[in-house]
């Protein structure tokens, strides 16, 4: 490396020498680590150890002697003295923010007024952030007004938070001891400090005005009744001509209101309407004959005429706009009068003939207004809970105290002590379940059913009893209809589906034959056929050779009984005629037996129904060892 020890000449041949007493040529490191953190510093020695000569100050370190010039020159400031500290009930001493508000008070018992504006005023105390409403008192208002609420702290909430003058804005409804304040406006103060603290006022609202002080501010009018008795010709012309309707009021909307019946006569003579009541004997009301008295009816009043004192004056047409006349009184039609809704159902044969003549309307059929009865209301009853039998839930809701489902008692005595007994076995997947026999018990007196398992020694499942005396509903029965097995749905190869288990029906004992016999008319075809073939193979003599096999194989009286009870279900297969011959191509030794992979692919092509009980359980008896089936005795259930 080439070096100058002079500083400040210029890097020039022959100016340089070489400084071979240097051995360390690296660079210096720029970064540490001080309690476990990386720090960065700035190099002082460049390249073999030569000292830097610049500024070893940092950027931020000279911004910050930049910023301090003026300390350089004039010294460290002396710190100001700290604020001296106001209390708040100093400092806010007579400060207190004013709110204009109102709320409105019902008025139930008044007939001229149903709510009242009372104009408030809302005073926040800032020195302890008491607030107080206060109602400006109206002369002769009669109405207790003055101080509503006294300075105090208010609750905002049920947590117990006061109301702070952040929380009060112009346009908003704030919530006193049950009632609503609505604010529209406030002084110039509040606005000011409001604005200073950074609240952003909403736009200042009109005051609501009191409708009844309005109206009292309007000049009186003077009503004058002037005399309007000119109607000689109308008398003399429509005199002792009256229409009489048959209206009901039906009232039954409201409490203890009912459907009753008037007669509504309307004077032609001076256009007055009079409605009488129907009285019916022994109806518990008093006999008073006038629901209306004779007078003429307004339809339309005048804008003016609605705080008309009616009950102290009369209405004249000054006050009216238009009159009932005879053309509203329509049959069909609804019509209210003095806040009641009458409605129309019939009129007698004048009223009739009159409005055939003047209206030229000549159907006024009568309307049947009879009320029917209601349909009875269907009892529905909840649903079932599982427990029990559903005729036994059943009667908790006939009566208070439930009573026992009534029986047959004739059945009970004709089949007392009578009992079919069937041998099946559990349709499964689970290799344990293949070899468990169950022993059927159906009690014809009581329709139930009872299941018994034989115990078979170290089988590692424990015997005895499956399933105590009760009924069975069939699967794809409704809990409101229950179907229960019969002792037609017993047979040899039936399938008995119990509580998601899935039984098939093997063999029965003697009583179950002759009782089969006896009562054919309860089974079914396919039933008794399984029982005749079960008799005809146990009365056959069976080949020497078959009964030695018998006596060796317990099993094989069980297949035989099951490729017989497939014969009858399957005789109209359409594969029984290929189904042996697609066998023995795949067997090609002879040997009688076929993979089970090959063995269901055969079944797939030929479509034969595998997933039937029966055909599972043939699958099984036939199959030897894990991967082989010996469709000799398969092919025979569905050949002839």
């Amino acid at each position: 490396m080439v070096s100058n020890p002079v500083h400040g000449l210029p890097l020039l041949p022959g100016t340089s020498f070489k400084d071979f007493t240097k051995t360390a040529f690296h660079r210096s490191q720029t970064l540490g680590y001080r309690n476990g953190y990386a720090i960065v510093r700035r190099p002082t020695v460049g390249i073999g150890g030569d000292h830097l000569q610049f500024n070893q100050l940092s950027q931020a370190e000279l911004d910050e002697l930049a910023n301090k010039a003026p300390v350089l020159t004039y010294g460290q400031p002396k710190q100001a003295p700290p604020a001296d500290f106001i209390p708040a009930h100093v400092a806010f001493d007579k400060k207190v923010l004013k709110f204009d508000a109102y709320f409105q008070e019902d008025v139930p018992m008044s007939p001229e007024e149903h709510y009242r504006i009372r104009q408030v005023n809302i005073y926040y105390y800032l020195e302890d952030d008491s607030m107080s409403v206060i109602e400006p008192v109206v002369e002769n208002s009669g109405i207790p007004q003055g101080k509503l609420i006294k300075r105090q702290r208010l609750a905002k909430n049920d947590r117990g938070d006061h109301y702070h003058w952040k929380d009060l804005n112009r346009g908003i409804n704030i919530t006193i001891y049950g009632k609503t304040f609505r604010i529209v406006d406030c002084d110039r103060f509040t606005q000011v400090f409001l604005e200073s603290q950074g609240i952003e006022l909403n736009p200042p609202e009109k005051m609501a005005l009191d409708p009844y002080t309005e109206l009292r501010k309007q000049p009186l009018r003077k009503y004058v009744t002037p005399s309007d008795f000119d109607q000689l010709k109308q008398f003399l012309t429509f005199d002792k001509q009256v229409l009489r309707f048959y209206a009901i009021w039906d009232d039954t909307d409201s409490m203890y209101g009912e459907c009753r019946t008037y007669i509504i006569h309307y004077y032609l003579m001076d256009d007055s309407v009079e409605i009488r009541e129907v009285h019916e004997r022994n109806d518990g009301r008093d006999p008073f004959p006038l629901l209306m008295n004779r007078q003429r009816m307004p339809k339309v009043l005048v804008e003016n005429a609605k705080n008309f004192p009616q009950c102290v004056l009369e209405i004249s047409d000054q006050e009216v706009l238009e009159w009932y006349t005879a053309k509203d009184f329509i049959v069909g039609k609804s019509l209210t009068i003095l806040g009641r809704t009458f409605f129309i159902y019939d009129c007698d044969p004048f009223t009739r003939r009159y409005y055939k003549e003047k209206f030229g309307i000549a159907d006024l059929p009568r309307i049947d207004v009879s009320k029917q009865e209601p349909p009875p209301v269907k009892q529905e009853l909840p649903p079932y809970n599982g427990y029990g039998l559903v005729e036994d839930s059943a009667q908790n809701c006939f009566a208070l105290i439930p009573k026992p489902p009534k029986k047959d008692i004739i059945k009970m005595l004709v089949n007392d002590n009578k009992v079919l007994r069937y041998l099946a076995a559990l349709e499964s997947p689970i290799p344990e379940d293949k070899d468990r026999r169950f022993v059927f018990s159906y009690f014809l007196a009581t329709d139930m059913i009872s299941i018994f398992e034989p115990p078979v020694r170290n089988s590692g499942i424990i015997g005895g009893k499956y399933l105590g005396r009760t009924k069975v509903v069939k699967p794809y029965s409704t809990v409101d209809n229950p179907i229960y097995y019969g002792p037609g749905d017993f047979f040899i190869g039936a399938v008995i589906e119990v509580f998601g288990h899935r039984f098939i029906i093997l063999d029965t004992d003697e009583y179950v034959l002759k009782y089969m016999e006896s009562n054919a008319a309860q089974y079914s075809p396919e039933a008794l056929a399984s029982i005749q073939n079960r008799v005809r193979k146990r009365d056959a003599p069976a080949p020497e050779s078959e009964s030695k096999q018998t006596e060796k194989d317990p099993g094989v009286q069980e297949l035989e009984a099951l490729i017989d009870t497939i014969q009858k279900q399957l005789k109209d297969h359409s594969c029984k005629d290929n189904i042996r011959e697609a066998f023995q191509i795949c067997d090609k030794e002879a040997s009688g037996y076929v993979d089970r992979e090959m063995f269901f692919k055969i079944c797939e092509s030929l479509n034969i129904p595998i997933d039937d009980s029966l055909v599972k359980e043939l699958i099984r008896m036939c199959s030897h060892g894990e991967g082989k089936i010996n469709y000799y005795n398969f092919v025979r259930a569905f050949s002839n």
